[in-house]
């Protein structure tokens, strides 16, 4: 039973480690640029809610516009690169 257990955690750890090989099919650029959004998107629903609750969020604007910043540059050179002819 734990061989079961600990060869499906492997393959699952190997399955996500093979995305950052240069011969997969995922692109890496959209992923970090995924998670800048979703972590923005996380904030401001944080805001909205501290907010109806009477309490200020503080947030840091150069924290904040670090992820602006990853978020366009990951989906700009994704973008670029998918147009671009090699």
């Amino acid at each position: 039973v734990y061989t079961m257990i600990f060869t499906y955690v492997k393959e699952k750890i190997m399955g996500f480690a093979s995305i950052f090989k240069d011969d997969n099919s995922w692109n890496e650029k959209t992923i970090i640029g995924f998670m800048s959004f979703a972590v923005m998107v996380l904030v401001m629903i944080a805001d909205v809610v501290s907010g109806f609750m009477g309490k200020d969020l503080v947030i840091n604007e150069f924290t904040y516009n670090s992820f602006v910043i990853i978020t366009l540059g990951s989906f700009g050179i994704a973008g670029l690169e998918k147009f671009a002819k090699k």
